[in-house]
């Protein structure tokens, strides 16, 4: 097995194995999970598998896969949570592996952060809502019910 190199690899081995604890559910291009941080509920991540630096270096069927899935989610989280809209994103900078960031944003934010980026908002407010297995399970749960539900009905 090639040793994990980034923290993205490492997240990767944890879902294949079942023990990452925000893990929302396999999809077909690898793995949907709850981020770390809660503060905008629904933040997810989408987590290749198998794990590769950068979006360009998947081919054709497999970015549309990527892609698919990722949108797939944010669609999701449209359904079951009460967000206006969706940012996603796909950075690599800090973990060079690569991963997409699926943002739920919400009419509730402060106007002046709504408008930014999630990372504009100030360190003490971005961490303030860790991730928290007991009270984000019925989360987890929603997102992987409506996300099987999606892909039953294009038949993957």
């Amino acid at each position: 097995m090639k040793e994990s190199h980034t923290l993205i690899h490492h997240l990767v081995e944890e879902a294949r194995a079942g023990t990452l604890s925000n893990l929302i559910c396999r999809v077909p291009s690898g793995w949907a999970v709850l981020n770390d941080q809660q503060v905008l509920r629904g933040y997810c991540l989408l987590l290749p598998d198998p794990v590769v630096d950068t979006l360009n270096d998947l081919n054709g069927e497999q970015r549309t896969s990527y892609l698919n899935d990722m949108t797939l989610i944010g669609d999701v989280l449209l359904e079951i949570t009460n967000s206006h809209r969706i940012n996603y994103a796909i950075l690599g900078n800090s973990e060079p592996a690569l991963h997409a960031h699926i943002i739920p944003r919400y009419l509730d934010e402060p106007e002046a952060l709504r408008k930014g980026p999630f990372w504009s908002y100030p360190p003490e407010i971005m961490n303030s809502k860790p991730f928290h297995p007991g009270r984000d399970h019925d989360l987890i749960e929603k997102l992987a019910a409506g996300l099987q539900k999606h892909l039953a009905k294009l038949h993957l």
